[in-house]
């Protein structure tokens, strides 16, 4: 049976379905803690700065077709919340035949990809060369990121977490073990970092493969045979799919275009600033993923309440989603203004890229409190399909982002992260003007689902 009931609304029902998100979103930012591990102790700034500036790149590469996963949680929630089931089985049809196909695409393209990026961001000969290795491998495993990048918001917009969680454990386990097998194993530096990560993935796409064919019952070939033709290729299906995911892929590139604008100013500071800046943006990595357990969470209990036209649940699921997310961020913020100064000496042994990462923790520890409503707004508007909010408000961001970046570039260090921190107030401040007209949109309900009050 593919779909499940309506999500109660109740704080233990909130955690319950948040927790395994939390846990597979903390392992995301785990592996990259122990890739700059890995890395990291060897002393080698050059092939820390490699792996900060080539993994910038793949992000902004493969994450400009994130709304995969964005698109899809939105739509398979909205369909449950419907209750057509075949629209859901197609759902994640077409979401990982078109992740494989834009996939194969990048990776045929990755010789003049990845030599324009690394044209635009210089980073030095020696970090240049140690990235060029990481993305080359990177991009073999392109085709699975995007199938499970589908996989997963198939698996989150039917509140199937617990599943969600399998299939990020595998991966993050495979990689972190990939990885250290071939850096400190096979002395393979920034490289083998890429080639784990890429065999992780191609590891991931098998396994999600058959936790969805275990959710709906039904074999990859009788998945295919019970979908047919002309439903997956539903001309009304795919301009919903494709409009949300224009907008969706805008929004993710203007966003994507913060973090290597941020890499670039670091860049051109020197190796040690470069490379401390990413030891940093683990820590932003951290509080995103795990807060966005909770924004997750809103995005499956927003999309079935709008698919079942209760304003009531959305109400409700907003405000517990967002009690959770804000209380996590304070707590996050002070664990990182007590312990992060030991985190950094665990990561880092160069002692320059240590020194600049202390001096510079104070704004990373600020960023969890800060980011958290701008990370739940996100989630409310994924679950509500909004993605013409989402893209006008990464634009404005991203756009007073760089002209505060600009603006600063006299002070430094300090200015890059002054103007990065602000993004987050900048996206909620944004995100927060549409939420007027989509309360209007949602018809109203008397009563909650099992009779619970909207308070």
């Amino acid at each position: 049976m593919t779909t499940s009931p309506d999500l109660p609304l109740t704080r233990r029902a909130i955690l319950s379905q948040a927790w395994p998100i939390m846990v597979g979103q903390a392992s995301v930012p785990l592996v990259g803690i122990i890739d700059t591990i890995v890395v990291g102790r060897t002393g080698d700034a050059a092939a820390l700065a490699g792996v900060a500036l080539g993994a910038t790149i793949i992000t902004l590469v493969f994450w400009t077709f994130g709304f995969l996963r964005m698109g899809l949680t939105g739509l398979t929630a909205k369909a449950q919340g419907s209750g057509d089931d075949g629209e859901v089985n197609a759902l994640l049809v077409r979401g990982i035949g078109i992740g494989l196909a834009i996939g194969l695409a990048l990776t045929l393209l990755q010789i003049p990809l990845s030599t324009l990026a690394l044209a635009v961001m210089a980073g030095g000969e020696k970090v240049s060369g140690e990235a060029d290795a990481y993305i080359t491998a990177r991009f073999f495993g392109a085709p699975a990121a995007l199938a499970v990048f589908a996989i997963t918001g198939w698996l989150l917009g039917l509140g199937r977490t617990r599943s969600a969680l399998v299939l990020q454990l595998v991966m993050n386990a495979c990689n972190a073990a990939l990885n250290v097998a071939l850096v400190w194993g096979a002395g393979l530096g920034a490289g083998g970092i890429g080639a784990g990560t890429a065999g992780a993935e191609w590891i991931a796409v098998f396994t999600g493969i058959a936790l969805c064919c275990r959710i709906t019952g039904l074999g990859p070939v009788s998945l295919l045979r019970r979908t047919p033709l002309d439903v997956l290729l539903d001309r009304t299906a795919l301009a919903r799919l494709f409009a949300i995911n224009r907008d969706l892929m805008i929004r993710t590139i203007a966003l994507l275009l913060v973090f290597t604008w941020l890499a670039s100013s670091g860049a051109r500071i020197g190796t040690s600033t470069l490379a401390a800046n990413h030891v940093l943006l683990q820590f932003v990595s951290v509080s995103a993923f795990v807060l966005d357990a909770f924004a997750f969470t809103a995005e499956a209990r927003v999309g079935q309440a709008i698919g079942a036209g209760s304003r009531a649940r959305f109400l409700r699921s907003v405000r517990l989603t967002s009690e959770f997310a804000i209380a996590g961020g304070a707590l996050l913020s002070i664990l990182y203004w007590l312990c992060g100064q030991t985190i950094v000496d665990v990561m880092v042994t160069d002692e320059a890229t240590n020194a600049t990462a202390v001096t510079f923790l104070p704004f990373a520890a600020l960023i969890p409190l800060l980011g958290a409503p701008s990370w739940m707004l996100d989630g409310i508007f994924i679950g509500a399909t909004r993605g013409a909010a989402l893209r006008n408000a990464a634009i404005v961001t991203t756009l007073a982002y760089i002209a505060l970046d600009l603006a600063l570039r006299p002070y430094g260090n300090y200015g890059i992260w002054t103007a990065f921190t602000a993004t987050y107030i900048l996206r909620a401040a944004t995100l927060s003007a549409y939420v007027p007209g989509l309360l209007r949109s949602i018809k109203p309900a008397e009563t909650l689902a099992g009779g619970a009050s909207p308070a």
